[in-house]
């Protein structure tokens, strides 16, 4: 059995880098949407505000780190908060 620790990820995540780019597009697009839509039912205040900027800013910078073919670690590292803060947004917020 293979062990998932961050490096055996990191390196997948390299190696079939070119398969993975539309598949983390479509999630990061995905998970990072939900937390949007879970933000904005709960009404506008500035706290709400500053978590969607959040939200956004990490999703649309995933997007151009991948545009600008930039590092293929730095894009899996980015990929990795991302998912990360937008699943603990969605959490925050349902809670």
């Amino acid at each position: 059995m293979k062990s998932l620790s961050i490096k055996s990820l990191q390196q997948e995540f390299e190696y079939d880098f070119y398969m993975y780019v539309p598949l983390t597009i479509i999630l990061n697009s995905c998970i990072g949407s939900i937390a949007a839509m879970t933000i904005l039912a709960q009404g506008t205040s500035l706290l709400s505000g500053i978590e969607l900027t959040l939200c956004v800013s990490l999703c649309m910078g995933y997007n151009a780190v991948l545009l600008a073919g930039s590092n293929k670690m730095i894009a899996f590292w980015l990929l990795a908060v991302s998912l990360i803060v937008n699943m603990l947004l969605i959490l925050i917020t349902l809670l």
